[in-house]
C-alpha cells in the first residue's frame, strides 16, 4: 500500500463519524422541527426515505474510500454523491420544476441513473468515472433543455450550479486517474 493510499485511507476512516454522524442529525432534524412549528409535517414514509437516502450517501462514502488511491478521489466521489443526494431530495421535496408532483421531474432522477449506471460501467475506475461525471453533466444539460423546449418551464440556475458540480467531480477523477 501506497503512502498517499494509507493517507487517504486514513483521512477517509477520521471522517466516518462525521459522515454518519452527520447522516443521523439530518434524519433527526425534522423531528426536532416537528415539535416546534407545524411548517414540517413528515410521517414515517417521509423518515424511511430519507433513512434510505441517506444510507445510500454513507454507503457509498465507505465504498469511496475504499477505492480511493488519493484525496482527489475523495473529493470527486463527495461531490459526485452530494449532487446525486441533492438532486433527489430536491426532486421529492418540492420538485425541481413545479410541484413534486410534477412527472417532468422525472427525467431529472434519469441524470442520477446516468451517473450510477456510469460508475457501475466503470468498475468505480477515475479514468471511467471521470467520463461518466461528463455524461451526467450532459444528461443534466439536456434535461434543462428538454424542460424548457417543450414549454415546462426553465431551471438554468440549477442546471449550472449542478453541471459546476458534475464537471468538477469528472475533473478530480481525471486529476485522480493521473495521480
Amino acid at each position: 500500500m501506497t503512502t498517499t493510499m494509507e493517507n487517504t485511507m486514513r483521512f477517509g476512516h477520521r471522517l466516518r463519524p462525521l459522515v454518519w454522524g452527520g447522516a443521523a442529525a439530518l434524519l433527526l432534524l425534522p423531528a426536532v422541527a416537528m415539535q416546534f412549528t407545524r411548517e414540517v409535517q413528515w410521517d414515517a414514509f417521509d423518515f424511511l426515505v430519507m433513512g434510505g437516502m441517506l444510507l445510500a450517501v454513507c454507503l457509498a462514502y465507505e465504498t469511496a474510500v475504499r477505492f480511493a488511491r488519493g484525496n482527489a478521489y475523495l473529493v470527486a466521489a463527495a461531490i459526485a454523491v452530494g449532487a446525486s443526494f441533492l438532486t433527489a431530495w430536491a426532486n421529492l421535496a418540492v420538485g425541481i420544476i413545479g410541484s413534486e408532483d410534477n412527472p417532468v421531474n422525472d427525467i431529472f432522477f434519469g441524470v442520477i441513473a446516468v451517473a450510477f449506471v456510469g460508475a457501475l460501467l466503470s468498475r468505480l475506475r477515475p479514468r471511467g468515472l471521470a467520463w461518466a461525471m461528463l455524461a451526467t453533466a450532459v444528461a443534466q444539460l439536456a434535461a434543462c433543455l428538454y424542460a424548457w423546449f417543450g414549454g415546462h418551464g426553465h431551471v438554468f440556475v440549477f442546471t449550472g450550479v449542478m453541471c459546476g458540480l458534475w464537471l468538477t467531480a469528472a475533473q478530480l477523477f481525471r486529476n485522480s486517474a493521473s495521480a
